[in-house]
């Protein structure tokens, strides 16, 4: 399992600062962080280098690029009036807002779930543009001083408890799914000028449509793959004109969250809701429905909903939505331990320092030592609600709430 980095295709294969954090899950998409000094012991009150208030609602994750901050936010001017969806950029250091930008401003976005919202996709940041994606609602490409480029408009479908999902940035191609109520798609635009590509509709055997994934990027024996879990299947996709290569099915799961993760080989998923359940896929070779054959394992105890996985050597990690987390043998599924956090969860947990980092949706921080035998190491208790995912530098993590941004570590 320890040469999954050179085979995924993320920030870390192009030109980024040190410890840039671009995207959902950071530089290699899967939640590590190469950064030191990260703080272990924090709360409202301790280590707290700034905390600023975010106006408006949503629940993207904090990116970092070249010593800012980006995030969307959706901004209710009144009862009844369109929306205000907004990048707000901040200086790292301080937290000083730098600039606000409104990019897109619908009659409203349609129904969201309480713990979804009509800013939950989190941005990408690279080779000096921002890539803000709002669903149903339009997707947005503008320059680091947040002057537009294009609009996407064109992509409307019915949502289902609002927006969620996050795009990936290959090459030129900008893909993400439209998992609405119906006719769900993947789609590819141009990262130059928003133009559709292609647009593959996807073939589904799931009641429920709708689902809310990231996908992921992998290079497998020099192809390229986009790897788009939806409702009742797994699918891979070639990037140049969407052709499907290869598909797992797995029922009925709906309402899909977790960015798979790939490593040693295997590619892990959860498969959503009403019962999710982990599964390990050897995506090398596969063509057309594999499931019979190229499924290795699956486990159903303490499978996630909502937040993604952490592969880190030859151990998978994940915690349910009910605050089970769990450590299993990556080529296996054999359990190493299961263990009750506390609370519920939705962000996304990340490897840095040597050290794993869970968040639960009251703001509490646990960070466990990685291994096969589970070790407590800090319970952080921050005190506001949250379902974002921490983003991460040398010394310092940026955790987004309800209402503030903050900056975890003085260095």
């Amino acid at each position: 399992m320890k040469h999954w980095r050179c085979l995924i295709l993320g920030g870390a294969a192009f030109s980024l600062a040190a410890h840039d954090w671009p995207e959902f899950r950071g530089p290699t998409a899967q939640g590590h962080s190469p950064a030191t000094n990260v703080p272990t012991h924090w709360s409202a009150t301790n280590q707290v280098a700034w905390r600023v208030a975010v106006p408006g609602t949503g629940w993207s994750s904090p990116v970092l690029a070249g010593g800012r901050i980006y995030l969307t936010t959706a901004v209710s001017q009144s009862a009844g009036a369109a929306l205000s969806l907004q990048v707000i950029c901040l200086e790292a250091t301080s937290g000083q807002t730098v600039w606000t930008s409104e990019l897109l401003a619908p009659e409203g976005g349609g129904a969201a779930h309480g713990k979804n919202g009509h800013a939950s996709p989190t941005p990408i940041v690279r080779d000096g543009r921002i890539y803000a994606h709002f669903g149903h609602l339009g997707t947005v490409c503008l320059d680091l001083t947040g002057k537009i480029r294009w609009r996407q408009t064109d992509l409307g479908y019915s949502p289902v408890h609002g927006n969620g999902g996050s795009p990936v940035l290959v090459g030129d191609r900008l893909i993400f799914n439209g998992d609405g109520a119906e006719n769900p798609f993947v789609v590819a635009l141009d990262a130059k000028s928003g133009e559709v590509v292609w647009k593959t509709p996807r073939s589904t055997p799931a009641k429920r449509k709708f689902s809310f994934c990231t996908p992921l990027a992998l290079e497998l024996n020099g192809v390229t793959q986009i790897i788009s879990p939806g409702s009742g299947a797994v699918s891979a996709y070639e990037p140049a004109e969407g052709r499907e290569l290869w598909r797992v099915l797995y029922g009925e799961g709906y309402s899909v969250v977790p960015r798979p993760v790939f490593g040693g080989g295997l590619l892990f998923l959860a498969s959503g809701y009403d019962r999710a359940v982990v599964h390990a896929i050897r995506p090398t070779g596969a063509q057309g429905d594999v499931t019979a054959s190229n499924v290795v394992w699956t486990l159903a105890k303490g499978a996630p909903n909502t937040p993604s996985m952490l592969l880190l050597n030859e151990e998978l990690y994940f915690v349910s939505d009910a605050g089970i987390a769990s450590a299993v043998e990556a080529r296996t599924g054999r359990v190493h331990w299961t263990e009750r956090l506390g609370g519920d969860f939705s962000a996304s947990p990340i490897f840095a320092d040597g050290r794993l980092y869970f968040q639960n949706e009251t703001g509490t921080g646990f960070v466990v030592k990685p291994g096969p035998t589970f070790e407590l190491l800090a319970k952080n208790e921050l005190g506001e609600r949250t379902l974002a995912s921490y983003a991460v530098d040398d010394g310092c993590l940026f955790i987004r709430t309800a209402e503030h941004l903050y900056r975890i570590g003085h260095r």
